[in-house]
């Protein structure tokens, strides 16, 4: 029992002292073992341009990040970006957003790694902050590409359409901006030539001061502009008044929202509501989604066609008053044309082109949406029955479908649309045989692009609307 009793203090003295380093060792095991900052920069840069935005995004594990450098390395060079130390508040993570320069950093095109170095407020036994958290590859571009423009149409009327031909070299993103709005330009002569073309379209209320700009972007962003030399002509547009009433919302209603099921008369003006806000702007993403599947270059040739004995009955941008029981309870602007003739009448394709959507687009009913190329297509709506599918080419004249009453129709008629890259614009000036010569043909013409060539004028060009124009503008305005 004595030797037993004397074992116990030794065991107690060596024991003690290993649990302790122990537990140091592995508590400062631990501490070392935390991990540091990790960087993202969100989405990660392949180039350094004439202006670069940069967004750095860093999280801590613990104490909270406390600096972050941003360097740029080309060969013995390190430019300093940005430096930013975070004092007075221990937060795990940060957010770093700036534009860089390239041009200002002295440094030459070619390759460069981009670090960013960071570190955080959390103790460790040993630390290394000479060391990136985050390097990038990036390539040096500060040369924008080139751009002219050759030439363009002149004089342009709110709610119309124009084109612009131009020649670039290293642009990636080529177009017109109308507003906030952007029209793409396609290739439209040899690989090596840079020749480009761009149809591009004006809303019908665009201020008649909106500067129109073409641009074009390289692949690192670098950016370049010039401004089209134009004239932007006011437009009067009609308005009408619609009335509603039980019977139609009885039988328009179901087809419209069938999810809703059996909507009583109470409901009607809400329900009305949803289908001409909710589903109308359903219908136009569609629209602008179809748009995107456009040839990069033009199908149709000559003057679209109007369906023969049919008469324009409601008008391209009508301001439209939508009336129930007395009461105005909406409005809206109708982007097309509505043609009436007898019922279940034959609808032809305008123009050439392909068939790109078929099927019920919501307020427009049964539709077919044909393609002309370089953004230009056509919208057929409406209709009791379609006889074509998507994906079919298609000549001038040949039947789409019948004209019918489906979607948000008060009657059988066609309801008839042009989209330059989904921006509806007036069907006249497609009807008219001198509109598009003066303002498709004479550009073209004028910037030797052989593109359209029975569009070309045999003589010089005034751009002023044709004869059939004027009659139809006429007619249309009754």
């Amino acid at each position: 029992m004595v030797a037993r009793s004397r074992l116990k203090p030794w065991l107690i003295i060596t024991l003690v002292p290993a649990v302790l380093v122990a537990g140091a060792v592995s508590f400062l095991a631990w501490r070392q073992s935390v991990p540091g900052v990790r960087a993202e920069l969100t989405p990660p840069p392949k180039f350094i341009a004439i202006r670069t935005p940069l967004t750095l995004d860093l999280r801590a594990a613990r104490g909270g990040i406390e600096y972050v450098e941003i360097r740029l390395v080309q060969g013995g060079a390190r430019v300093v970006l940005a430096r930013q130390t975070f004092s007075g508040t221990v937060a795990n993570e940060q957010r770093v957003q700036l534009v860089v320069a390239g041009n200002t950093l002295g440094v030459r095109e070619g390759g460069a790694t981009l670090e960013i170095r960071a570190r955080d407020r959390f103790w460790r036994p040993i630390r290394i902050d000479d060391r990136p958290v985050l390097s990038l590859p990036v390539t040096v571009d500060l040369t924008p590409p080139s751009l002219e423009i050759l030439a363009a149409t002149r004089y342009l009327h709110q709610g119309g359409g124009g084109l612009v031909a131009l020649r670039t070299k290293g642009g990636s993103r080529v177009g017109v901006n109308v507003g906030d709005r952007f029209f793409p330009a396609y290739p439209a002569g040899a690989a090596d030539s840079g020749l480009a073309v761009a149809l591009f379209a004006l809303l019908w209320d665009v201020p008649v001061n909106t500067p129109i700009i073409v641009s074009a972007q390289d692949e690192a962003g670098n950016n370049v502009s010039r401004a089209l030399q134009v004239e932007i002509r006011s437009r009067r547009f009609p308005s009408d008044a619609v009335d509603l009433s039980d019977e139609f919302f009885a039988s328009k209603l179901p087809e419209l929202l069938p999810e809703r099921g059996t909507i009583p008369p109470d409901q009607y003006a809400q329900a009305f509501l949803t289908v001409n806000r909710e589903k109308r702007r359903q219908a136009d993403e569609i629209k602008r989604q179809v748009a995107a599947r456009t040839q990069p270059r033009p199908l149709w040739e000559g003057p679209f066609l109007q369906p023969r004995n049919s008469k324009v009955f409601s008008n391209f941008a009508e301001a439209r008053s939508y009336r129930y029981r007395g009461q105005e309870i909406d409005t809206g602007l109708h982007m097309g044309y509505d043609l009436a003739s007898v019922k279940h009448s034959p609808v032809p394709a305008a123009n050439a082109g392909t068939v790109v959507f078929t099927g019920p687009l919501t307020i427009y009913g049964n539709a077919v949406i044909v393609d002309h190329g370089l953004g230009l297509q056509t919208l057929y709506a409406h209709l009791s029955s379609i006889d074509v599918k998507e994906g079919e080419r298609v000549t001038k004249g040949q039947l789409l479908g019948h004209t019918g009453a489906t979607g948000l129709a008060v009657g059988d008629h066609l309801h008839y649309e042009v989209l330059i890259h989904g921006t509806p614009v007036t069907p006249i000036e497609w009807w008219d045989a001198r509109w598009i010569r003066d303002h498709v043909g004479r550009p073209l013409r004028e910037a030797n692009i052989p593109l359209l060539q029975s569009e070309y004028p045999t003589g010089e060009a005034d751009e002023r609307p044709g004869p059939v124009a004027r009659r139809r503008r006429a007619n249309a305005a009754r």
